[in-house]
């Protein structure tokens, strides 16, 4: 049983390959009297045109294949501008997130510098604060030393190391 389907498998595929094979004289037949066809429009003698048959049907081959080229010259060029667009496109979609990115990262630099502003001027709102309470300390300190100069019954502007020292312990 499988040797009988092998065999008709074989001449199947050997059928199958001489119809391909005759498909193809046909067509080159074919393509042979187009051009036959097409030369005989062109006034030429006999012996010139024996002498000129292999340089007639090279040119005709590559008028058959310009035809083919134009053919796919325009299914390319259909294929570029769409690959072109396409292109255009996406470096477009490139560009407006790059300009976003950009927008973003300008946003989060004001912000920046609008947070170090602020920590700045704070800064100086506490050191004005700072400068404003060690002014009242010395005034005290200045007040203190009076008064105690006046109880002990000493001149201001005298300098005890008595008087520092009962100072430091105040």
């Amino acid at each position: 049983m499988p040797s009988e389907y092998i065999s008709i498998c074989m001449r199947f595929t050997s059928a199958e390959n001489k119809r391909k094979e005759s498909a193809k004289k046909l067509e080159a037949f074919q393509s042979r009297m187009a051009h036959a066809k097409r030369f005989s429009q062109i006034p030429m003698s006999k012996c010139m045109r024996d002498l000129c048959k292999e340089e007639d049907y090279t040119f005709l081959n590559c008028l058959g294949k310009q035809d083919e080229r134009l053919e796919d010259s325009t299914c390319l060029e259909s294929e570029y501008q769409e690959k072109q667009e396409e292109r255009i496109r996406l470096r477009q979609e490139r560009e407006q997130l790059e300009r976003e990115k950009q927008c973003e990262k300008e946003e989060q630099q004001k912000e920046k510098d609008k947070q170090w502003k602020s920590h700045v001027a704070e800064l100086a709102v506490q050191r004005k604060a700072i400068h404003a309470k060690l002014d009242r300390l010395r005034e005290f300190r200045d007040f203190q030393k009076k008064v105690v100069l006046q109880d002990l019954g000493l001149d201001p502007g005298s300098e005890n190391e008595s008087v520092k020292h009962l100072l430091m312990r105040l």
